[in-house]
């Protein structure tokens, strides 16, 4: 089955534009839920899975100590904000390292206060402002501890195979291979199925159990406790985590995909919007997680991005981003 409409544009009582995608809705226990249109669609989860690359990290004993924010910066696709750069920057100097030990790359940071401040002082950019710096920290604390050389990011990598291995297991399927993602590490692909028996395995674990249950349990904790260091303000990460009061841990990804563990009903989601359009992503999980109950359809967060007014340079009302009919109810 192909993908299936989720999301469409409307304009002038016309539709504009049509977003199709796959979803899955997984119990840690019961197995799948619900589907929309192709439960084994192969994707790369991108930074959705930062929980997952994360998990090696904590539950190899290498992370033992860390704070809960860090613990949320190492599941983080953040803003480069003062807030990010400096937590990530003190922890690189705990560990006795520093920038030029990130392998992530440079760019410019999406908040735009940190962007002027740069901009003002004449400086440029550096590889803590990547939104991928505390996952890549996590990364160099993990190779300490495991005594691989300079280059954690290379597939071959003591590091990586432990990510590949932690990911394969908690997916419950066998990677058929992995791209190189925006941070130069590689990104696994799975499929959307076997990304949500991931989440649900998150959202089901109890921290009395074994070293991976109780580090699932610390990472899902820290993400839904500190939505402000996942992502930053104004992005759908935070506000949406702060809507939930920290009942629920989400996490968005490159190219429309998005996750979420809700504990309280030890259920995983998974989805993917095949276009990649992060409005069509944000609006869609919206919805599963209001179709689920744990999300408020009116609440300021959610009408941002599911039903949302569309607004042109004047404040003209010019359309609406909403559900395809049949989704996710149908």
């Amino acid at each position: 089955m192909g993908a299936v409409p989720m999301v469409e544009l409307w304009r002038g009582g016309r539709m504009e534009s049509r977003h199709l995608g796959h979803a899955v809705v997984w119990h840690a226990t019961g197995g799948l839920v619900e589907s929309w249109g192709n439960p084994a669609e192969v994707i790369f989860p991108r930074s959705a899975c930062k929980m997952l690359q994360a998990l090696p990290l904590m539950e190899s004993g290498a992370g033992a100590g860390l704070r809960p924010e860090q613990l949320a910066l190492a599941c983080a696709s953040h803003q480069g904000a003062a807030l990010h750069v400096g937590a990530v920057s003190r922890w690189l100097a705990d560990l006795g390292m520093g920038e030029a030990d990130l392998r992530c790359g440079c760019h410019e940071p999406s908040d735009r206060t940190e962007r002027d401040r740069l901009i003002r002082a004449n400086e440029a950019p550096c590889q803590i402002h990547n939104n991928c710096s505390g996952k890549h920290t996590g990364f160099l604390m993990l190779n300490r501890h495991l005594g691989g050389d300079a280059d954690y990011v290379q597939p071959d990598h003591p590091v990586q195979r432990a990510v590949r291995q932690a990911f394969e297991e908690v997916t419950g399927e066998t990677s058929p291979g992995y791209g190189i993602d925006g941070c130069s590490a590689p990104n696994f692909a799975t499929s959307l199925s076997g990304l949500a028996r991931a989440m649900a395995a998150f959202a089901g674990a109890s921290g009395e159990g074994d070293a991976r249950d109780r580090a699932m349990v610390a990472l899902r904790n820290a993400m839904a406790a500190h939505p402000d260091y996942v992502a930053g303000e104004t992005r759908a990460c935070t506000e949406l985590m702060r809507a939930m009061g920290g009942r629920v841990a989400i996490k968005t990804g490159a190219e429309a995909v998005f996750v979420a563990m809700i504990p309280e009903r030890q259920i995983g989601i998974a989805l993917k919007i095949a276009d990649g359009g992060t409005r069509a992503s944000e609006a869609a999980i919206c919805a599963l997680l209001v179709r689920l109950g744990v999300l408020e359809a009116d609440h300021p967060a959610t009408r941002k991005r599911l039903n949302a007014v569309q607004t042109n340079w004047r404040g003209f009302e010019t359309g609406m981003v909403q559900l395809a009919p049949g989704f996710p109810a149908g």
